[in-house]
């Protein structure tokens, strides 16, 4: 049997997986994509059909717009902007499954190209050459190559879809989006929240459209979502760096099965190269961020909520189990970023709030979101005293603009 005759079992099986994957010419120009849409459905639904939202929500959202407009601005002292304006938008699970993964496509399309970018060991390693024929080993080198940016694309397809699951609205993880007015809900998780824990579904409802609302206000701070940027890069470059330096060193073994096993044998040293001292401390730093910022925005929605309500205290206690309780789907997702939404984080944000404003009053806290220097250093974050301290120094002379932000 000749494995270059295009009828070879083995040629004809690579070929339509290529296909399949939109590696043979005639698929998608981004199979990895097409690969996390379709786990992500799956997983979101439960693999059954989904059914559509009821109208009756949108109406809802639409008469909550305005009113949740107003007092988060008010609260916040944020602005919209003149001719602006943000809609909520109900949406299913698979639905929001699949807008996530629109909204984490630029941060996927930098992990992809750094896979890409990277020269795969060819999966017919330890052969004579003379051994595999020209055809069938094109066919490996290109199945090698599409498999890792697909089995990446799985990655997160199967995080967006058990964090389908149990979103509330857009921003389950603070990860900035591509600019859009529309704001994510989902009716059906809202309302299994709030019979979860006997609370009313339409304050439940108002809640998660302070929330987020708050969150994308805080986003469309530049100098907030460039440095959420910044370091979510760093930390996607040094993780991918890292997993390829395993990758190599496996199929370094690959011809020699003892030193292979070598390192198979003691997976904890193998897998402690994924966590490099850059990769620590750019984690650290993007998970102090994020938990400061998480802490301010529920502090807001709470704020909000009571002043509509005139009763937060409820809601207030579910929605921080909410946030500590297991849940793979958030926990899995910030992981692959680079960083940590554990009770621990969800705790020192709200420490770090509570510790501002007994020090500086809601004035204090306001300033958090001031410039890019506002944003506190992890240590900052954990002695907010040493915080409100640093931002009343005189500015430094080459530093007029208050826009370096802290390392």
């Amino acid at each position: 049997m000749n494995p270059d005759d295009p009828d070879s079992p083995i040629s004809g099986l690579l070929g339509d997986l290529l296909k399949v994957i939109g590696g043979g010419g005639h698929g998608s120009q981004a199979p990895w994509l097409d690969a996390a849409r379709a786990l992500a459905q799956g997983v979101a639904t439960d693999g059954g059909a989904e059914s559509n939202v009821d109208p009756l929500q949108r109406i809802k959202l639409e008469e909550l717009a305005r009113v949740v407009e107003l007092h988060v601005e008010g609260t916040t002292g944020l602005s919209i902007g003149v001719g602006q304006s943000y809609s909520f938008v109900p949406v299913g699970r698979a639905a929001w499954a699949n807008r996530v993964l629109d909204g984490w496509r630029p941060l996927l399309e930098r992990m992809v190209g750094v896979i890409e970018a990277t020269p795969t060991p060819p999966l017919d390693a330890g052969l004579e050459s003379d051994e595999i024929p020209d055809a069938l080993g094109a066919l490996l080198g290109q199945f090698a190559s599409t498999m890792g940016p697909i089995m990446l694309g799985l990655q997160f397809g199967s995080a967006a879809g058990h964090l389908a699951r149990q979103a509330l609205g857009q921003y389950a993880l603070i990860v900035p989006w591509p600019r859009s007015n529309e704001l994510l809900v989902v009716p059906e998780n809202v309302a299994a929240f709030a019979t979860d824990w006997s609370l009313p579904e339409d304050a439940t409802l108002l809640w998660v459209c302070a929330h987020e609302l708050t969150v994308q206000l805080v986003l469309d701070r530049p100098h907030v979502t460039a440095r959420l940027n910044e370091l979510l890069e760093a930390a996607v470059d040094e993780s991918m760096a890292a997993q390829q330096g395993i990758a190599e060193r496996l199929s370094g073994g690959a011809g020699d099965p003892d030193a292979l096993q070598s390192l198979m044998s003691d997976p904890e040293a193998l897998l402690a190269d994924l966590l490099t001292p850059g990769s620590r401390a750019t984690s650290e730093r993007l998970s102090a961020l994020v938990a400061a910022l998480s802490g301010y925005i529920d502090h807001v929605t709470a704020a909000i909520a009571q002043a509509i309500t005139g009763s937060a205290g409820p809601l207030s206690e579910a929605w921080y189990r909410y946030r500590v309780a297991d849940s793979r789907g958030r926990q899995a997702a910030a992981a692959l970023f680079g960083f940590d939404v554990s009770r621990a984080q969800v705790d020192r944000g709200a420490a770090f709030v509570r510790g501002v404003v007994e020090r500086a009053g809601e004035d204090g806290l306001t300033r958090l979101l001031s410039n890019a220097k506002a944003l506190p250093t992890p240590a900052e974050v954990d002695a907010p005293g040493l915080w409100l301290e640093r931002i009343d120094l005189p500015e430094e002379p080459d530093d007029q603009d208050g826009e370096g932000a802290p390392q």
